[in-house]
């Protein structure tokens, strides 16, 4: 029998901290307390003394970029970047290569995950203008929800289709995700930019072809026709004060039918950082104002936004070099999200409990995933301790990720992971993920 004991942590859990300790046998937590006592020679026991123990944060929008975009990234280098950041599972989405949107794609995914990944997986079905009846054959129990881009992205995936959407929120009873922008405020946008600087668009102006209007527009229509249909419906990484109206902290989390996410980056970078950072921090939707993010962190406090993730999107130092208008929007940040949400914490942002919330259990509820995205009995032991106090600086050593680089590189965080538990399994420890491929298929409470 695998038996971990972990002591003394500063457990973290349904929004509240204390100090305790955690016993896994095998790959389930069997109990939590205030104390508990074994022989050592039972067990492997790890002193938490001065750190958090919370739940593996589980991350529900990644793009891992296999198959057919392995150059950037794959299923084995990105996961092992995660649980080194304290993510233990992840959802990922529908736009490689070929892009999955049929069944017989999205199994093939899966198959690639259960031989490589070093983190609990999911992949989301992919919608198209015509492919509705393969979405209506996912199997909500095994597959996270239903993907739908609103605004053209990394890879060819738009549904711009108002009969087809329609249909695709009346009919499936699973949760729709969806990028909102706004595809012809974009396309008029990025034309008087190009009649302006013709192809040396310079980059500074991201945040004005990719716009809060294009956002508001997207993301208000999507809400609307959820209204309309009684969908389930998830909004992925709003990015403007302005969408944050659209969204409710009135009812709770679990009688939402509307539901919203920000990722770490739109809560970090403002467009301020374009002059310094360039194409590093070119993502869709655009990285908006100092305004937008501070009204992203008041909504993302007070309820009205749920989750927090990553939209992990790696790409290449050389693409990313290119110039703005033939790079690739996207960037690497499964390593650092969790420990860059705790540096908002000690900055006075967040508190570690609400961390704890958005990345951990709402994830869990919104996605209805099963026995994960707590620290409770019965439920399986993804965990991960936090130092609190111990500094480290970002740089070329120490990133995972296959593209080389961070957005944070050279950035110091104050806090660091030093144990990640996946399944009961722990997989990362001094510093070093350990050659373990303990990550299992989620499963799903529908």
């Amino acid at each position: 029998m695998n038996r971990i004991l972990i002591k003394n942590a500063k457990i973290v859990n349904e929004g509240s901290i204390f100090d305790g300790d955690v016993l896994i046998e095998n790959d389930l937590i069997v109990e939590v307390a205030d104390s508990i006592s074994l022989k050592t020679s039972d067990c492997i026991v790890i002193d938490a003394e001065g750190s958090f123990l919370m739940p593996g944060a589980i991350d529900d929008q990644v793009h891992f970029r296999e198959p057919g975009l392995t150059h950037k990234g794959d299923i084995e280098s990105e996961s092992r970047a995660a649980i080194a950041g304290g993510i233990t599972s992840f959802i990922e989405q529908p736009n490689t290569v070929p892009n999955a949107v049929t069944q017989e794609i999205l199994e093939d995914k899966y198959q690639i995950a259960a031989e490589k990944s070093f983190a609990n997986y999911s992949f989301m079905m992919g919608a198209t203008n015509d492919n509705l009846e393969e979405v209506l054959k996912t199997n909500p129990k095994n597959v996270a929800g239903i993907k739908i881009f609103l605004g053209s992205s990394t890879g060819n995936m738009l549904v711009d289709n108002e009969a087809t959407l329609e249909r695709i929120f009346s009919s499936t009873p699973m949760l729709i995700a969806v990028h909102c922008e706004d595809e012809t405020t974009i396309q008029n946008n990025l034309a008087e930019f190009k009649e302006k600087y013709g192809e040396d668009v310079p980059v500074t102006a991201h945040n004005l072809i990719r716009s809060a209007e294009a956002c508001y527009l997207s993301s208000s229509k999507a809400v609307a026709l959820a209204k309309k249909t009684g969908a389930r419906l998830h909004i992925f990484h709003l990015s403007t004060a302005k969408e944050m109206e659209l969204f409710t902290n009135k009812i709770p989390l679990e009688d939402k039918k509307i539901t919203a996410e920000v990722c770490v980056h739109h809560l970090w970078f403002t467009d301020e950082d374009y002059k310094t950072k360039g194409n590093f921090i070119k993502w869709n939707p655009a990285v908006k104002t100092e305004h937008d993010r501070a009204e992203l962190w008041k909504a993302l406090n007070d309820g009205r936004i749920d989750v927090i993730a990553t939209d992990h999107a790696p790409h290449t130092k050389e693409e990313k070099l290119q110039s703005y208008l033939k790079a690739p929007s996207g960037g690497p940040l499964v390593q650092h999200a969790v420990v860059a949400m705790f540096e908002a914490h000690h900055q006075g942002k967040i508190s570690v409990e609400k961390i704890v919330e958005k990345m951990c259990h709402n994830p869990a509820k919104i996605f209805k995933i099963e026995k994960r995205g707590f620290v409770k009995e019965g439920y399986f032991a993804d965990l991960v301790i936090v130092n609190p106090s111990l500094p480290w600086r970002v740089n070329s050593d120490n990133i995972l990720y296959k593209c080389g680089w961070s957005p944070f590189e050279n950035t110091t965080f104050k806090s660091r992971i030093t144990h990640t538990f996946v399944n009961g399994e722990l997989v990362y420890n001094n510093f070093k993920v350990k050659d373990i491929r303990a990550g299992k298929r989620l499963l799903f409470d529908r």
